[in-house]
């Protein structure tokens, strides 16, 4: 799906059942550590207003980096349906933070993952290890269809969770950069 991101991550009360079904039914594809610094322009930073919209990061993923911009969509009760994404590879991560600094961009915040990902159909199933933060599972439609609806489509995510056997399911609305710098303001809702 092109530009467009619509995933879920959470929090669940056991992970086994989940670890079983990739084992028998999906692909492993990877592990990697991923090292995610997310910046703002100075005036105004994206992190003025509730719910954050915008978020702007550089990866170095095992080596491989790139630059991702994020623009969330939110339902009428202030919770992500979706985002539009644009990302591209990078070959000189280091010229890329020294173009935002000339830009006058502040660095907010550093996620430190591990990140192991399976593919199932037209989702990828990670399960991320964040450091500071805990373990969390995302699920990402990585599908093509154009036209599938956000929230049906988060719905199916955590009835699939729900019918394996993982127990309790929070799931939270912001990320994990937001979680890294507004812990105070995280809500996590049981699904």
């Amino acid at each position: 799906m092109l530009n467009k991101e619509i995933e879920i991550q959470v929090n669940i009360e056991n992970i086994k059942p989940l670890l079983d079904f990739l084992r028998d039914n999906a692909i492993f594809q990877k592990e990697i550590h991923q090292i995610d610094e997310y910046f703002s322009p100075n005036k105004p930073k994206f992190i003025e207003f509730r719910p954050v919209r915008e978020w702007l990061r550089l990866r170095n993923s095992n080596g491989i980096y790139s630059v991702n911009y994020k623009n969330y969509h939110y339902d009428k009760d202030g919770k992500s349906i979706y985002c539009d994404e644009y990302e591209t590879k990078l070959e000189d991560i280091d010229k890329i933070n020294k173009i935002f600094k000339a830009l006058n961009y502040d660095l907010l915040v550093v996620v430190d993952k591990i990140r192991k990902v399976w593919n199932y159909k037209d989702y990828d199933i990670s399960i991320d290890s964040v450091k500071d933060l805990g373990n969390f599972v995302e699920i990402e439609y990585i599908g093509e269809d154009d036209k599938i609806n956000p929230k049906e489509a988060t719905k199916e995510m955590v009835d699939f969770l729900k019918n394996i056997g993982c127990g309790k399911i929070k799931r939270n609305y912001v990320g994990y950069p937001f979680q890294l710098l507004f812990p105070n303001e995280v809500k996590f809702e049981e699904q």
